[in-house]
């Protein structure tokens, strides 16, 4: 768990079904997601990379920052959609669980 004035990040063992389907294809399906909460945004699940089909996913040149959580690359889908999931290859310490787990925006619960 982390606070920075206001701001409170945590990192907890889910054990919900979460499953990541994309024009019919099954790109991640798990029942142990890592769920991220943070201050103003939804809880985030973060997946561990063995549940994920990387080898349909191809890096995307995008970085982006967070200062409390760190550098993230994204993956895309040949084709498309662009920039569907994420990861944080050296996160902070206050965050080091989620260490090359992959996030996706939009995921299916159950």
């Amino acid at each position: 768990m982390t606070a920075t004035r206001g701001h409170h990040i945590e990192v907890t063992q889910g054990t919900d079904h979460i499953r990541v389907v994309v024009d019919g294809r099954l790109l991640a399906d798990t029942r142990r997601p890592l769920l991220l909460t943070e201050t103003g945004y939804p809880v985030r699940y973060y997946l561990p990379p063995e549940d994920v089909r990387t080898d349909l996913l191809v890096p995307s040149d995008t970085r982006t920052v967070c200062p409390f959580k760190g550098t993230a690359s994204y993956w895309s889908l040949p084709g498309g959609p662009e920039d569907i999931v994420w990861a944080y290859p050296e996160p902070h310490p206050e965050v080091a669980g989620i260490k090359d787990h992959l996030c996706f925006y939009e995921v299916e619960l159950g």
